[in-house]
């Protein structure tokens, strides 16, 4: 479909805004909740074994709300779907600040996951909207923002804790900062086209070989992301020994390559094509792994981690992207069957380590991954959505 008359009125500039500025607010929202995890642990007298069985409640969430996230931004079309979800993320982050029991944890994780589901889906069928307005590759870009918010999140985080603020007006700050964003910008967003909104879609929908293959993609990068968010850290302490006050090296170094691979996959991919781009990204993230498991030293391992940020950078826009091109179903549709499968990478990924390493040996489990990263660059040869 051509986005590019959806708008007329609207400039490309304020459209490209509008959607960055949900982007930014979905990661604003969810490294606030990251940055109080200890707190919120202290407060309810969680083990770490006990904490572990909580956190799976927000991915629960995330992973029962893909379909009918998929369903609803194809029936009531992403502009509403993207106004409700971030509203309720910003809400639901409130609830956490003010849980008293376990049990009151679990099902606010839950919704927590099962909003930032629907506001990711609806926000990224936004953002293919205005790349076909724009006609060329900014999805990552959008991704960098995410990242971005992140990173200022957790410096608000780490301020409010070092004065003592608790978890609740943390919560409410960030809150009413992203509510008033989500007022300035909802203006401004795609509207949807009366052929797509209110549009008859069964709620489960098998994905076809094309998006099949798009997912395959997405599953191998996000279970190196997966093993470098949750390992990272285990394995410079394990694998490389490095002192206990440098054990975030290799995470930090992952981080800031991602996040800035997202600000300039964009200009790279327009340059040389899309498809070279995923290959070069599959090629990255196995160099990186495989000078970071051949070469267990600080320098290389840094130097190797490095790689695999910028490979893992662009990849999950790159496929989202590409997923919403798909011819056979609606954009809203494609984009959660990928994430689908995409996803369960980044849930099996970092389990997948822990059990390897168990029967062999951490350098092992990275290699493995190392392996799985390679496979983005043969898969995305196969892939004929991506041009």
């Amino acid at each position: 479909m051509n986005y590019s008359i959806l708008a007329p009125s609207q400039s490309r500039k304020f459209l490209r805004m509008a959607v960055a500025a949900f982007f930014f607010v979905q990661g604003l929202s969810f490294a606030a909740w990251a940055s109080r995890i200890p707190d919120i642990k202290n407060m309810l007298h969680l083990t770490e074994g006990g904490l572990g069985t909580v956190l799976l409640a927000l991915p629960l969430g995330l992973m029962a709300s893909l379909p009918i996230s998929g369903w609803m931004v194809t029936h009531y079309g992403s502009r509403k779907m993207v106004l409700i979800g971030a509203v309720l993320y910003a809400i639901t982050l409130t609830c956490i600040g003010f849980v008293s029991r376990t049990e009151q944890l679990v099902i606010v994780l839950f919704a927590f996951g099962l909003w930032g589901n629907l506001t990711n889906i609806a926000v990224n069928t936004q953002a293919v909207a205005v790349e076909q307005v724009y006609g060329k590759s900014i999805m990552a870009s959008f991704h960098g923002l995410w990242s971005l918010a992140g990173f200022v999140s957790a410096m608000i985080g780490s301020l409010f804790i070092s004065i003592s603020i608790p978890p609740q007006i943390h919560f409410i700050f960030i809150a009413i900062a992203a509510l008033a964003v989500i007022t300035m910008a909802y203006k401004h967003t795609m509207p949807d086209s009366s052929k797509s909104e209110g549009e008859e879609q069964p709620m489960f929908v098998k994905p076809d070989r094309d998006l099949l293959t798009l997912g395959l993609i997405g599953f191998c990068a996000m279970v190196c992301e997966g093993a470098m968010f949750d390992w990272s850290g285990v394995y410079f302490q394990e694998a490389v020994h490095v002192p206990s006050n440098m054990t975030t090296l290799g995470y930090v170094a992952f981080m800031a390559t991602m996040t800035g691979g997202r600000f300039t996959g964009d200009w790279l991919a327009n340059r040389i094509g899309r498809r070279k781009m995923l290959q070069l990204s599959g090629v990255l993230m196995a160099t990186g792994l495989a000078i970071a498991v051949f070469f267990p030293y600080l320098v290389s391992a840094t130097f190797g981690f490095l790689l695999v940020g910028f490979g893992v950078s662009s990849v999950v826009p790159l496929v989202y992207s590409a997923a919403g091109r798909s011819t056979t179903m609606s954009a809203g549709m494609a984009l959660a069957a990928v994430s689908s499968i995409s996803f369960i990478g980044f849930l099996i990924g970092p389990p997948l380590i822990g059990i390897v390493a168990q029967f062999a040996d951490l350098r092992w489990s990275f290699a493995i991954v190392g392996i799985l990263a390679s496979m983005t660059a043969v898969l995305s040869s196969k892939a004929r959505l991506i041009q």
